[in-house]
């Protein structure tokens, strides 16, 4: 019996057999989306990692050192920042 977060249905399974004969099911992890910028929708240059191999990586790494690094692209940050300047809204 597969531990309870791996018993739900979205999970892809299949069986094998052991070399003592006996059929168990084992299930397949999930593989990660692409991150995406939540203002276009285009990828972002953010590798794709699974909590245990994040660690492995150095903080600038994983996402960009600027505002809203890993989820808005630089191209919709430079519009931002333009329209809030050219607003006066600003701190």
């Amino acid at each position: 019996m597969p531990r309870p977060a791996l018993r739900v249905r979205s999970r892809k399974h299949y069986s094998t057999k052991l070399p003592g004969g006996r059929t168990v099911t084992h299930f397949y992890r999930k593989i990660r989306g692409v991150a995406v910028c939540a203002i276009c929708g285009r990828p972002l240059s953010v590798p794709r990692l699974s909590p245990r191999n994040a660690g492995k990586l150095p903080k600038t790494a994983k996402r960009p050192e600027r505002i809203y690094g890993g989820q808005i692209c630089g191209s919709c940050l430079r519009e931002m920042i333009k329209q809030s300047v050219r607003m006066g809204s600003y701190n």
